[in-house]
């Protein structure tokens, strides 16, 4: 069976609207990456390195900076939507970007899943009663049927709404780091004042690397970008640099205001509560769950273009390929993947799948790092294409650090993955549709 290029859309269906420009990517991929877990980020990383958890930070973002490196050169080669999915595919075969995009299509259901029950928590600091029952089930479904709706309105609502929760999340960490500044005990700062435990680099490293994760989604919907060749590398090379930056700078306030950082709880609504009273904890409690509702709204828009980008090369139910006429967006993966989240948040089995995402994220960046060598052979003189400096040096370089981080995951976290891509095998096998005939039939009729 042969099947079309990604770059062949179906001629019986609509084409996706082309809505988001370049500094509504950038909002986008802050939105993705800024979650809740810095609010707890902070605590986490001093109990495993204590002051020198600075450099940690710094480290991990350049670190995960050789990686975005490659996503961005990969996706200044495409201008249709995929990803990982589509640059895997174009690299390795059909087999291979099948299995990565069955992957990335589970941890963004899981995600959602995970995350809209998060949201459900953090709710509870204001209304005690979300924590079960009707009310947690209630803010659970609101959030995700909110986000299908969004979503099935149009990418330019969904960017909108991605942009104005990115700058909703940023402004608390932003004034938590100002205000904070002014009371840093630099002895307490002070990025020298203790040794690196060895012993728990390996952790910190999972740790703090996975805190920048979410960058590799962005270039998923690259069909609805205005120009998206140009656009998806510079966006996020300016994420990676912005979130870095502040990263650092929430961890260098909280080392310096709060003492016994690591052991709490709510480290940055600790420290803000010692330096700026109850106003500023209000704030950043309402900025965690604006994060969580930020990230999840990314998911929901993201995860359905992976589901798109499979059905467009026969893998599933033709019905997963239509663009909604008016709206031009692929209505049908939208509430699949929105009704999948929601049953998993609800049932509460989204744990199994959950574990997933450590091992998918890997392979994920693996097979992105390794298909950039491959595309730069391939590509790398096209006009407007991104040209990494060293030629192979960084891919291989971003290959060896992932690697080495899946060598760092779980036994559990590895049969997971292993399980689900044995499934992923199973569906190559049997569930694909001829695709070249489904098109010949609607140009005859």
């Amino acid at each position: 069976m042969t099947t079309p290029s990604p770059a062949q859309p179906n001629p019986s269906q609509p084409a996706l609207r082309r809505a988001v420009g370049r500094w509504q990517l950038f909002g986008l991929s802050i939105n993705d990456v800024v979650g809740s877990g810095i609010y707890l980020l902070p605590a986490a990383a001093a109990a495993l390195l204590g002051p020198a958890s600075l450099w940690g930070i710094l480290l991990a973002g350049l670190a995960v900076s050789l990686l975005v490196l490659c996503y961005a050169q990969a996706a200044s080669y495409f201008d249709t939507p995929g990803g990982s999915y589509l640059y895997a595919r174009e690299a390795f075969g059909p087999l291979v970007g099948f299995e990565i995009g069955w992957m990335l299509v589970l941890t963004r259901i899981a995600s959602a899943a995970a995350l809209s029950n998060g949201l459900a928590e953090a709710v509870t600091h204001f209304w005690p009663g979300a924590a079960s029952g009707g009310a947690r089930v209630a803010i659970v479904t609101a959030s995700i049927a909110f986000l299908i709706a969004i979503n099935i309105l149009g990418v330019r609502a969904a960017a909108r709404t991605g942009v104005l929760l990115a700058i909703a999340k940023m402004l608390p960490l932003l004034m938590f780091i100002a205000i904070g500044a002014m009371y840093v005990d630099m002895s307490q700062a002070a990025v020298l004042a203790a040794d690196i435990p060895l012993a728990d680099l390996g952790e910190a490293a999972l740790l703090l690397l996975f805190a920048y994760a979410g960058f590799e989604n962005l270039p998923a919907a690259a069909g609805e970008y205005r120009n998206p060749r140009r656009d998806v590398p510079f966006a996020m090379l300016a994420m990676i640099a912005t979130v870095t930056a502040v990263y650092v700078a929430v961890q260098w306030v909280a080392l310096g205001t709060l003492p016994g950082l690591a052991q709490s709880q709510t480290p940055l609504a600790e420290a803000a509560s010692l330096f700026s009273g109850s106003w500023l904890v209000w704030v950043l409690t309402v900025g965690a769950a604006v994060s969580i509702l930020g990230t999840t709204g990314n998911t929901m828009m993201l995860g359905p273009r992976y589901l798109l980008a499979l059905a467009n090369d026969g893998f599933g139910p033709r019905s997963m390929t239509r663009i909604h006429p008016r709206f031009r967006t692929p209505v049908t993966a939208i509430m699949v993947i929105g009704v999948l989240s929601l049953v998993l948040a609800l049932s509460g089995s989204f744990v199994q799948l959950a574990l997933l995402s450590v091992v998918a994220r890997l392979v994920t960046y693996v097979s992105t790092a390794l298909s950039a060598v491959v595309l730069q052979r391939r590509h790398g003189q096209r006009e407007g294409s991104l040209r990494l400096p060293g030629g192979a040096v960084i891919p291989v370089a971003a290959t060896v650090l992932s690697l080495g981080l899946l060598a760092s995951a779980s036994v559990h976290n590895l049969v997971a993955g292993a399980v689900a891509l044995v499934a992923g095998a199973l569906i190559y096998r049997f569930w694909r549709r001829d695709l070249t005939a489904s098109i010949a039939a609607a140009d005859r009729s």
